[in-house]
């Protein structure tokens, strides 16, 4: 897989030098969706999170004219197929329809990757926003996890700001990034990511609490950790780099670039406080499904949203966590029925068409077009 992303960068390059000097013309979205990949190695030292590959490895998705072929693709993960792409066109230059384009930062969730949001990362490519998504170290679904990026969640939003930079930096992609005109979309972990994003605190020893607590519910036990290094637990002693990293976890994150934040169904609500969002003045959006039991909706999204009384609430009857990823290829619905499978009556494609509509309807009124 990643083979045929290093290998489409070559071409995209050349196609992109082109297109980029191309004058404006009124061609409308929807557009067809390119894919591209960058490589980002920060020169600055950070929590790696005991991570195998010490990269950030971001896929990017964006508007190309509708005249060129798109191709049906699955979304593979160490190999296999697993999910259903949105079809896309490789090496294909990035549309000239205008100058500049809005951007949307993306972040995944547990042991996932910036891929298995596809379906929403494709839906606002083909209506004019260049899509970043990055595999955060030490908990993506191509690599081992670790213990480090299980737990350390707010060094997240670091990978984000950070990816940010070499965007801006990129010699074809940043002059094409509207820098006032940037956002950032997440789902679960990643929700939780693009909050902090926005300003919002983290509590540790709130969510420690809870969890310790007769109250502590499915948020603190979520299934992913038994992909944890094969099920081995944490250390019972963290290492200096841990305890470090845990020492600023109720730092502030907040990247001033990204003026809006799109939370899908996002996770740890219990390591928020009323104070957590003191220092949040963007716009925020919230959405989950109203059948979530990975991330209970009274004790994350409401809990969040209680503390927000600004930020718009969306929630999808039937809908559940897992609903909220691609749509599983046929071979492996079975195998996969807690991620694959959905209630009697969920339509898990229009869920995504849903989601997706809500996310462009608040992109589009949050990041409204400045002059080119």
């Amino acid at each position: 897989m990643l083979r045929r992303y290093f290998a489409a960068v070559t071409l995209i390059t050349a196609c992109w030098t082109n297109a980029a000097t191309a004058a404006d013309n009124d061609n409308p979205a929807p557009y067809h969706v390119g894919a591209a990949m960058r490589v980002f190695h920060p020169t600055v030292a950070r929590n790696w999170r005991g991570a195998q590959t010490e990269a950030l490895i971001t896929n990017i998705w964006y508007p190309v004219d509708a005249n060129i072929p798109e191709a049906a693709h699955t979304i593979d993960e160490r190999g296999q197929p697993l999910f259903e792409g949105h079809a896309l066109t490789n090496g294909a230059p990035l549309s000239a329809a205008h100058a500049k384009y809005p951007l949307v930062l993306l972040s995944h969730g547990t042991a996932g990757t910036a891929a298995s949001l596809d379906w929403l990362a494709s839906s606002l490519a083909a209506n004019g926003y260049i899509v970043a998504g990055v595999n955060h170290p030490g908990n993506n679904g191509l690599e081992r996890l670790t213990p480090d990026g299980f737990m350390l969640w707010w060094e997240r939003a670091t990978d984000q700001s950070e990816v940010l930079d070499g965007l801006l930096a990129d010699p074809l992609l940043g002059k094409r990034i509207d820098t006032a005109r940037i956002g950032a979309a997440g789902f679960s972990l990643g929700g939780y990511t693009v909050l902090e994003l926005a300003g919002a605190r983290t509590d540790l020893q709130g969510f420690l609490n809870f969890c310790a607590s007769p109250a502590a519910d499915a948020i603190c036990h979520p299934p992913e950790m038994q992909r944890l290094q094969g099920g081995v637990p944490a250390p019972a002693q963290p290492s200096p780099d841990m305890l470090a990293s845990m020492a600023r976890s109720g730092a502030s994150y907040r990247d001033t670039r990204i003026k809006a934040v799109f939370a899908i169904a996002p996770a740890l609500g219990e390591a928020f406080n009323q104070a957590s969002f003191a220092g949040v003045e963007i716009p925020i959006s919230l959405l989950a499904g109203t059948n979530d039991v990975t991330v209970p909706v009274k004790t994350n999204i409401q809990r969040v949203a209680g503390f927000m009384p600004n930020a718009k609430v969306t929630l999808l009857p039937g809908a559940t966590h897992y609903t909220f990823m691609d749509t599983c290829v046929p071979a492996v619905v079975e195998r996969l029925a807690r991620i694959c499978q959905d209630p009697p009556g969920v339509d898990r494609d229009a869920i995504h068409t849903q989601a997706s509509q809500t996310a462009l309807d608040f992109f589009s009124r949050t990041l409204s077009a400045s002059p080119q």
